[in-house]
């Protein structure tokens, strides 16, 4: 390589790793047109092009970037996400199977950067499976991911809250007290789980799970909304077993949405507004 390509490449580089793409493509297409051998080269051109939204060009530089070198993990990687995009998922399954060959043991031995990009792709499946009401091929998904990166709290939270939203209540409660076991502090989790015991009926459990989010976050609105509804209900649970009517005054206006009308979300999860309670009976 000559002084000038060289040049070239160590200022595409800088700029690249600087997320300067615009200043990075010129000389990496340099580079290209003189050293047509460098698989991260074309590996950095396709990053270039598919944040410009030029995917069928950004295919063609990762294709070449994975012809160069078999075994290079990101180029991969990032193809198999260009063929997703459109739509070529046979294709994609093709590539996730080879970066999985390269090692005898995938699941333990693909460097922890590839095992989490391929976690956060099965994830984003599965949610776009959620988002259509797929809920098997869903929760199939976030287990892939799950299989690859077992500690990813969010990604357990999404299948949990995906069953819960399914009426798997059981299901979604074994997978929230995972996370709840590995993270104890990750409201989402928490706050589902509260949801999930209150659908199966558990309202002491529920009420567990919000004061202990509220204990994590005083502020949070969420959980503070649900203890209050929850212990009201308690309350008048107690004071039926009493033979005693308790009036208490509705957490939740009448015009409030219903679980069915809306959702909220919180850090960046999603989960359904909880109904308002029932009115008691009149005598």
């Amino acid at each position: 390589m000559d002084n000038e390509t060289l040049h070239r490449l160590e200022r595409g580089r800088e700029h690249y790793a600087n997320r300067e793409y615009d200043k990075a493509e010129p000389y990496l297409l340099k580079v290209a047109e003189a050293e047509t051998g460098f698989a991260d080269v074309m590996n950095m051109l396709g990053v270039i092009y598919h944040d410009k939204g030029q995917v069928a060009t950004a295919q063609e530089y990762f294709e070449n970037a994975v012809r160069l070198n078999p075994r290079y993990t990101e180029a991969a990687l990032n193809l198999a996400v260009t063929y997703n995009e459109q739509g070529m998922y046979t294709k994609a399954r093709a590539i996730y199977d080879h970066v999985s060959s390269l090692h005898p043991r995938a699941d333990t031995e693909i460097e922890p950067f590839a095992r989490g990009k391929l976690a956060n792709m099965h994830a984003e499946l599965g949610r776009a499976y959620a988002e259509l009401g797929i809920v098997d091929k869903a929760a199939d998904q976030y287990r892939e991911a799950l299989i690859l990166c077992p500690d990813f709290a969010d990604i357990r939270t999404r299948l949990g809250q995906t069953l819960k939203d399914a009426g798997r209540l059981e299901e979604a409660v074994a997978e929230l007290e995972k996370v709840k076991a590995t993270k104890p502090g990750y409201v989402p989790a928490r706050i589902s789980l509260g949801v999930a015991e209150f659908a199966r009926g558990d309202k002491r459990a529920a009420r567990q799970e919000w004061a202990a989010v509220l204990a994590l976050d005083p502020e949070n609105k969420t959980a503070n909304m649900y203890l209050h509804m929850v212990d009201q209900l308690i309350a008048q649970d107690e004071a039926s077993a009493e033979g005693v009517r308790l009036d208490v005054e509705q957490p939740i206006s009448a015009s409030s949405p219903t679980i069915d009308e809306t959702d909220f979300t919180f850090d960046g999860e999603q989960a359904s507004v909880m109904p308002a309670p029932p009115e008691p009976e009149k005598n």
